[in-house]
């Protein structure tokens, strides 16, 4: 009883607040079905990081020294010392990808790239904001929408804000359905949105898919060198997938593999949500940030398609909306496109074009990332 009341006296006002963001988090997994799969363990470790004496995170223990919390070592090994557990998802996330729709349109690589605006637009309102370079950086990344991306950039450049850029990352993710749509209409017309696509054929041989991969690898490897794990074991996924000889460690990569990665990483990622770090106001500076990263991520890409149209034919032209699948959030932005294009004509079908851009964006938010590492190290 004695140690019940003394856990119970230890538990301070930023502990309270962290349970309520964990049962929050735990809410949109289970009733909104928003990234159930990864803010379901980042909740439940939300809360088990903030219980006092908890045993999942490292202490000392009279008459016992110090003791192992199973928390602590699985960020300590699966992020903190090799990020391990980011770069392991992309062998699974590779699997998934069908890059058919890109390689058949590789002009969508151009949307991809223009989608990535909302990174470095956060990067600057975070450094007018007053947050340390690194810092900064790595909010900005969270304009990627890719969670695994946005740790492991964090994690390298040493950042004080792990934590919150991971909920945040996921979590916009998880209301692109949302944020999309209403940044989309903010500068589109009826007209463009109304603008059909010749969708033309998607016949691509299995020698390209193929060597996509490792072209893409080592064309990364010299421009983005800090980019290649990612990118590498994406496209080691990939690989497996397209290959053909491969099928069962295919499907064990799309299923076993990167449901059990990301369970793992969901739970570890909650170590950096011990409430004397995360409960701060700049949190909120960083879910604000990370909500305008989206945002522009989205309007970029728009903005692009738009500005492409200028000069392509009239019955050439692009949907702009296909501008906003250029974000990471595969393949739910894609998605998300197409049902705004059937709502304005329930017979355009524009998704072809839209999973292009949206897997193009896969692509270019590693090798952002990448290039954010190498720029930011120099400069620190």
């Amino acid at each position: 009883m004695s140690f019940l009341i003394e856990g119970i006296l230890a538990v301070t006002w930023q502990q309270l607040v962290m349970y309520v963001v964990g049962i929050v988090l735990i809410y949109l997994a289970i009733k909104k079905e928003y990234e159930p799969s990864l803010l379901l363990p980042m909740g439940f470790g939300a809360i088990l990081v903030n219980l006092p004496l908890s045993g999942v995170l490292n202490q000392m223990l009279d008459g016992v020294g110090e003791v192992t919390g199973i928390i602590e070592w699985l960020y300590e090994v699966g992020i903190g010392t090799s990020e391990a557990l980011p770069i392991l998802l992309f062998i699974g996330i590779g699997a998934m990808i069908d890059f058919r729709p890109l390689l058949a349109r590789p002009f969508l690589f151009l949307f991809g790239a223009a989608a990535q605006f909302g990174i470095f637009v956060a990067i600057g309102i975070a450094l007018a904001l007053g947050f340390p370079l690194k810092d900064a950086a790595s909010i900005g990344i969270i304009g990627a929408a890719d969670g695994p991306t946005s740790i492991l950039v964090s994690q390298i450049l040493h950042s004080d804000y792990v934590g919150a850029i991971a909920v945040a990352a996921y979590s916009y993710m998880a209301l692109v359905p949302i944020v999309q749509p209403f940044a989309i209409k903010l500068v589109t017309t009826k007209k463009d949105r109304l603008i059909r696509m010749d969708n033309g054929d998607d016949e691509v041989s299995q020698f390209t898919c193929i060597a996509f991969p490792v072209v893409v690898t080592i064309i990364t490897g010299f421009i983005a060198p800090a980019s290649v794990a990612l990118v590498g074991f994406l496209m080691f996924g990939n690989l497996i997938r397209e290959c053909g000889v491969l099928r069962s460690l295919s499907d064990a990569a799309q299923n076993n593999l990167a449901n059990l990665i990301t369970l793992l990483l969901g739970i570890t990622i909650s170590f950096s949500m011990k409430a004397d770090k995360f409960v701060k106001w700049e949190t909120l500076l960083i879910m604000g940030i990370g909500l305008m990263a989206f945002v522009f991520d989205t309007i970029g890409g728009v903005l692009f398609a738009k500005f492409i149209n200028i000069f392509l034919k009239k019955d050439k032209k692009v949907n702009p909306m296909i501008g906003a699948a250029g974000i990471s959030a595969f393949p739910m932005s894609s998605r998300v496109v197409q049902k705004m294009a059937l709502k304005e004509d329930p017979t355009n079908i524009i998704l072809m074009h839209a999973v292009g851009t949206n897997v193009s964006g896969q692509i270019a938010s590693v090798v952002a990332g990448g290039l954010v590492i190498n720029l930011v190290t120099k400069l620190l």
